[in-house]
């Protein structure tokens, strides 16, 4: 015992001469040095971040216009995305409860609106955005990477599993949702197809778009007025549930036995804890290329997908990944390849891409149309009821709930860009292949069956 209280005396005797040596090396570079190391905006070194932003103020002041390139347009999303993030993290209680994915995406938003941002910056996200379809290639390394790191028997339970707490939560929502209505003087027609609908319906390209289209064929509207009247109802669920996301967050920082911290089901766990002793300390570049290939590989398969069945691509994309999971199709060496192009979009990329989305996408003035009381209280009335319904019955059913609820936000989600905005809030980007189940499928399904009903039987 002596022996040992002796080694252990001189351990922390020469880590502290160590750590004392460090301390005592000044001026250039080693200020500089730990200036970089220790203060940060996001994953950005603060003398860099501020480097950044110069460049991009000096090039819009010089020339008065910024160039959409990649490698201008890498820099700029990254200087303003970990800017609101950083600025949402940093906020007093909503901090915690995924405040920084709001300002991620709606302070850009409001920036635009009131013409803060400067235009050139403002028309050369909106081009690089549309032109380059990055949140494509964002979701897709995010799915490959989750499923890749999935256990097979966990993979097929967790989607086989998940549809419980998804169609109940949809029940009880909508039941909810058009009580509130009807208590508040809405007709259950009106709060069902221009209220409950939208949020359920799977954002805006598979949800509020085909929505305006079958509203002004069965309902003989103007396809703008009917989707003036549904988008800013998908993008206040959308942020109902991002709020929803950190609330779960909390409950499971709160209560750890309710949670696996993106997994389903207890039985991840072992699985979980078995490939963290086995992760290779050191991937080489060509192991991490062979990752962003295998997803990107898969993508195109979902785009062919696409078109030969009208499935969305993302889904598609989904399927295909699981298949190649559940064959072994790809080496132990490039799955790990996968995860960590999954680890490097979680951490490097999502709060630029939430800015890009706001700044491109999200339009602020709709969203203050619609912040009405009555909208305000039907819409929360529905998502906290979703979510609610998702957490007990995943709960009944063996799953984690919070995990499972997370799920049930997504449901109210602004299709992928929700999707990323509310797993940034809870903090749960592993449960993307299942997020996108929920949105894209689940969103089809309320919208054909939706109109479906409306053109033969109410109408």
């Amino acid at each position: 015992m002596a022996d040992f209280k002796s080694l252990e005396n001189k351990r922390n005797q020469k880590e502290s001469t160590s750590k004392s040596f460090e301390e005592r090396l000044t001026g250039w570079p080693y200020n500089w040095w730990r200036l970089m190391d220790n203060y940060k905006i996001g994953v950005i070194p603060l003398p860099l971040f501020i480097i950044a932003g110069i460049l991009i103020f000096s090039e819009v002041l010089v020339t008065g216009k910024l160039p959409s390139e990649i490698v201008v347009m890498v820099v700029t999303c990254a200087f303003f995305g970990f800017l609101c993030g950083e600025i949402g993290k940093r906020l007093p209680i909503i901090g915690k409860m995924g405040a920084a994915a709001i300002c991620a995406t709606f302070i850009p938003s409001a920036l635009v609106y009131y013409g803060i941002l400067p235009e050139p910056v403002v028309v050369a996200t909106k081009k690089f955005y549309k032109d380059t379809h990055i949140l494509y290639l964002y979701i897709c390394c995010i799915i490959v990477g989750s499923i890749m790191n999935m256990d097979k028997k966990t993979l097929i339970q967790g989607f086989l599993k998940i549809f419980g707490p998804m169609v109940c939560g949809e029940i009880v929502g909508m039941l909810v949702g058009v009580g509130v209505g009807y208590l508040l003087g809405l007709t259950p027609f009106e709060t069902f197809f221009f209220l409950v609908l939208p949020i359920m319906a799977g954002g805006v390209g598979e949800g509020a778009i085909p929505l305006s289209i079958g509203y002004a064929s069965i309902l003989g509207m103007e396809q703008g007025d009917a989707l003036g009247r549904v988008l800013p109802i998908v993008m206040l669920g959308g942020l109902t549930g991002i709020i929803c996301g950190g609330i779960l967050n909390r409950i499971g920082k709160a209560y750890p036995h309710l949670t696996g911290n993106g997994r389903l089901l207890p039985a991840d766990d072992e699985v979980a804890d078995k490939k963290a002793a086995k992760t290779e300390s050191i991937i080489d570049v060509t192991t991490f290329a062979s990752g962003v290939l295998l997803a990107a590989i898969l993508y195109m398969v979902g785009m062919i997908g696409h078109k030969v069945t009208g499935i969305p691509a993302p889904v598609g994309m989904l399927f295909a990944a699981v298949f190649v999971k559940l064959v072994s199709g790809v080496s132990p060496k490039v799955l790990s390849g996968s995860q960590v192009v999954y680890k490097f979009f979680q951490t490097s990329v999502t709060y630029p891409i939430l800015f890009a989305v706001g700044v491109a996408i999200t339009p602020w003035e709709k969203i203050v149309e619609a912040f009405t009381i009555t909208n305000l209280i039907v819409i929360v009335c529905t998502v906290v009821s979703l979510v609610t319904t998702g957490f007990f019955v995943a709960k009944k059913l063996g799953m984690y709930p919070v995990d499972a609820a997370v799920i049930s936000c997504c449901q109210s989600g602004q299709g992928g860009t929700g999707d990323v905005a509310i797993l940034t809030a809870a903090e749960r980007m592993e449960l993307m292949p299942f997020a996108q189940i929920a949105t894209r499928i689940g969103g089809a399904i309320n919208v054909s069956v939706s109109l479906l009903i409306l053109g033969n039987f109410l109408v």
